[in-house]
């Protein structure tokens, strides 16, 4: 057995005695025993050096590509400066970044506080919305996702993460996506705040009518409860506009951000809200506060990958490329209809809906095999998600189109065996 062989199998057996043998087992049923090494624009190689193209993009963090050199450089000056705050003194990269936030964020969003992931975001989010409202029963959407911790996960939309932690938080409900009449039916006197996906991702990639979000804003406004749009997934130009609300031209009381915002580099994430909204913060600053969050490494991250994102047009650049690759991926759609069902989405943010849920690890599996990495939508196992980084080139669609070729012909053969 070789260093590098060694070295995986090393690596497998820790998984299975210290992480989740469960997890290991999967990996290894997907066709990943192997360990990624290092990464560079689009680009994954493993330990034996072969290379994958990141079609999954860290669910969406990494849209700037692995590695860009603007951030890594950002990161690196200011490690030698100073990597945490003391919490004490001004702290010039997480006013700078604030700064940056409220001039790309639409309308009058203004005040942010910068934490470590997005479901801190939409923890904060969420006591904001309470606190300024002075009530406490929050809407959200059936299939939805915003994270995994207690509050977060009170507002996320799948009873199987769900149920095992009953009982969550009280006052929450939900509503079907996309459905207004069953959101005009729940939200009422005693809302704090409408929590909602502008795209469902995890749900599916489910994009809801284009009349939906200005429907859901008229609404909020109607009763005085405040809409949460979550940008986690879908913010900073994934989906071909700087935030997906963009496209339906509606301005939230309170976004949350993450992912992308690290620049594929640092975690970091913020909720940032209009200024009215923010009064209760305001009067008593420390009623959310946190130790690690808002550190200048991550910060200067974060204004780098502002920065490179308009700079370079990402934005753009995803939502020529979606159409690019919609346009590649609706044509199998019609050459294999018996495998996909639909496909779906918005700039770089697609979804391949099959229509059988056991078909998908086997076009995974394949794909991986050829060296490009997807995955499922965590909430519908049947809908692959389609998340590259923003910069991916045209020729690379262009491979994966033809391994996806492969892979479904040969569901397709396995469906007319059974």
């Amino acid at each position: 057995m070789s260093d590098k062989e060694q070295m995986v199998s090393q690596t497998i057996d820790k998984y299975e005695k210290y992480i989740n043998p469960a997890m290991a087992k999967l990996f290894r049923f997907m066709g990943l025993s192997t360990i990624e090494w290092e990464a560079q624009g689009n680009v994954i190689r493993d330990i034996e050096g072969k290379e994958y193209i990141d079609c999954l993009g860290g669910y969406g963090v990494f849209s700037l590509g692995h590695r860009h050199p603007k951030v890594v450089e950002a990161v690196k000056r200011q490690l030698d400066l100073m990597p945490l705050s003391s919490k004490v003194l001004f702290n010039k990269p997480m006013a700078d970044l604030a700064e940056l936030l409220a001039e790309i964020t639409p309308g009058d969003l203004q005040y942010s506080f910068i934490v470590n992931s997005g479901a801190e975001a939409v923890e904060g989010s969420l006591k904001l919305a309470r606190v300024h409202t002075g009530r406490s029963k929050v809407i959200a959407t059936i299939n939805s996702f915003h994270g995994k911790t207690l509050g977060a996960l009170s507002a996320t939309g799948r009873e199987m993460f769900r149920e095992p932690f009953q009982p969550l938080l009280s006052g929450f409900s939900h509503v079907a996506f996309g459905d207004i009449e069953s959101l005009r039916q729940a939200v009422d006197s005693d809302t704090a705040a409408v929590i909602i996906e502008p795209i469902q991702g995890e749900g599916g990639i489910i994009v809801p009518p284009d009349s939906y979000l200005p429907a859901v804003r008229e609404l909020c406004d109607k009763v005085g409860a405040l809409l949460i749009c979550d940008e986690v997934q879908t913010g900073l130009g994934r989906t071909g506009k700087m935030f997906a609300v963009e496209h339906y031209g509606v301005v939230p009381d309170i976004m949350t951000t993450a992912k992308a915002l690290g620049g594929g580099v640092m975690p970091i994430g913020a909720f940032t809200a209009r200024p009215h909204i923010w009064d209760k913060y305001i009067t008593s600053p420390f009623l959310h506060t946190s130790t690690f969050g808002g550190n200048p490494l991550a910060c200067a991250a974060a204004i780098a990958a502002i920065e490179v994102i308009r700079e370079e047009g990402l934005a753009q650049q995803a939502d020529q490329g979606g159409r690019y690759f919609m346009g590649k991926l609706t044509e199998l759609s019609k050459t294999y209809p018996e495998v996909i069902r639909e496909v779906r989405g918005k700039g770089l943010m697609i979804g391949i809906e099959l229509t059988k849920e056991g078909i998908g690890g086997l076009i995974l599996s394949e794909m991986i095999d050829k060296g490009v990495l997807i995955a499922y939508t965590l909430n519908n196992p049947k809908v692959i998600r389609i998340e590259p980084p923003l910069i991916i080139e045209q020729q690379q669609i262009d491979y994966v189109v033809n391994a996806l070729a492969g892979a479904l012909g040969k569901a397709q053969d396995m469906l007319e065996d059974l």
